[in-house]
């Protein structure tokens, strides 16, 4: 995996569907923007790329999935719509000096995938060509909870966020610090202001922010 070479800095939020990262994201980005920061927030999947509009119509129209092949064809999409946000839209704004906030990024494929049953050994390859975040937040919920706040949003929901993946991932999602650089663990599960005051604090510490 790539360092980040450009000027700007490129910073992620990962966690369950309902753990509060696309929250966290914004209010970041206005935080940053407070200080004069030139700033991006983006999310994946994207809605612009090929692969994004594939993974769009299965996600929406796919009730119940099985077997590892479904699963690892759908985390190869995932990593062409990765590699096209990247190509298009994060390195570009990078280049510029920005700072890159993105809701989700590939410590999410490495989650969801492997709980799924997919080798993280091959997820890590596929992805293996990708920019490393400078700093990146996973945000620690607990899955009855995040299941809890889901229904709250009385849409539909997808594969993703069943009661049984969801605990699985979740487990993942907890040892990636020790395998990467530069991801922290943050509660989530705290009033939106006191987990902001976590990330905050990281901010100021490791990117001087």
């Amino acid at each position: 995996m790539k360092k980040n070479p450009y000027s700007g800095k490129f910073i992620v939020f990962e966690g369950l569907d309902g753990s509060g990262q696309s929250t966290q994201a914004k209010l970041l980005q206005d935080f940053l923007i407070k200080k004069d920061y030139k700033v991006l927030l983006t999310k994946e999947y994207t809605k612009n790329s090929e692969a994004g509009r594939k993974i769009r119509k299965i996600v929406n129209t796919t009730s119940s999935p099985k077997g590892k092949n479904f699963h690892a064809k759908l985390q190869e999409l995932f990593a062409e719509d990765r590699k096209a946000h990247l190509k298009n839209k994060i390195s570009p704004a990078l280049k510029k000096g920005k700072i890159v906030i993105s809701d989700r990024y590939f410590f999410t494929s490495f989650a969801y995938g492997k709980a799924e049953g997919v080798s993280l050994k091959w997820l890590i390859g596929i992805n293996n060509k990708f920019l490393v975040p400078d700093l990146s937040f996973i945000l620690k919920v607990r899955p009855e909870i995040c299941i809890s706040r889901i229904k709250k949003r009385d849409k539909k929901r997808t594969f993703f966020e069943e009661r049984r993946h969801f605990a699985k991932a979740s487990k993942i999602f907890q040892v990636l610090p020790k395998k990467f650089k530069n991801v922290y663990i943050i509660n989530g599960e705290k009033p939106i202001k006191k987990v902001f005051s976590q990330i905050e604090d990281l901010l100021h510490s490791k990117l001087n922010l």
